[in-house]
């Protein structure tokens, strides 16, 4: 029953903080922001028959960025933390490792995106004068970027989903913060985030993998 009832309440308790959530007070707006997050770990923690490694470095991982969630007013404290959470995503996912070349081929045009978000961030962040933050932004772009590519090496879909929603609700963030405004950025940002943790959770749920060309799992 419970299973069934925290995806409902995930989604609403998003879509609650997205579209109903004033702005201020900001200790309230952190809270509301949180909620959904700690529902997306209780998901993720009664999910599977067993503790296993993966499950762990994913429930750590949610719990990092739940953190980064509550620190980023904090900007390089919150970036911190979620670099964090993407380091023990890689982790987990390349306890699930399947080999193909075909997904192996992913890393290039993620290398090719990375390098251009990243050296757009990079030269509006020289122009602005604040430097201080070129090193943490590109830390966190090879990060990520790691972290979307190890997703696709686990032939998980969850995994994979939920990677590819991080790196674009990121960017929408990154370009809106640092380079120029992103019509409707919140939602986009937030709608894109919160799924993608959805579907990192959920990625528990599908062990052993899933191998995308047939469909069927790898035993």
């Amino acid at each position: 029953m419970l299973m069934k009832c925290l995806p409902a309440a995930i989604l609403f308790t998003g879509l609650l903080y997205i579209y109903l959530i004033p702005e201020e007070p900001l200790s309230i707006k952190i809270i509301f922001k949180i909620v959904p997050m700690l529902l997306i770990l209780l998901y993720a923690g009664a999910t599977g028959r067993r503790q296993d490694r993966y499950k762990s470095l994913i429930l750590l991982g949610l719990f990092c960025c739940m953190l980064g969630d509550g620190l980023l007013i904090w900007f390089v404290i919150g970036l911190s933390a979620f670099l964090i959470g993407h380091l023990f995503y890689i982790s987990a996912f390349f306890k699930l490792w399947s080999f193909s070349w075909l997904r192996f081929a992913t890393i290039f045009p993620i290398c090719v995106y990375s390098t251009w978000i990243g050296r757009e961030i990079v030269l509006s962040l020289i122009e602005k004068g604040e430097n201080s933050l070129i090193i943490p932004v590109i830390c966190y772009v090879t990060v990520i970027s790691l972290m979307g590519w190890a997703a696709f090496m686990t032939g998980n879909a969850a995994a994979i989903i939920g990677g590819v929603l991080f790196v674009i609700s990121d960017s929408i963030l990154s370009w809106n913060k640092f380079i120029d405004d992103v019509a409707i950025s919140g939602p986009l940002i937030m709608l894109t985030y919160y799924a993608a943790q959805f579907f990192m959770a959920y990625s528990i749920r599908m062990k052993p993998s899933f191998h995308l060309s047939k469909g069927l799992p790898i035993q």
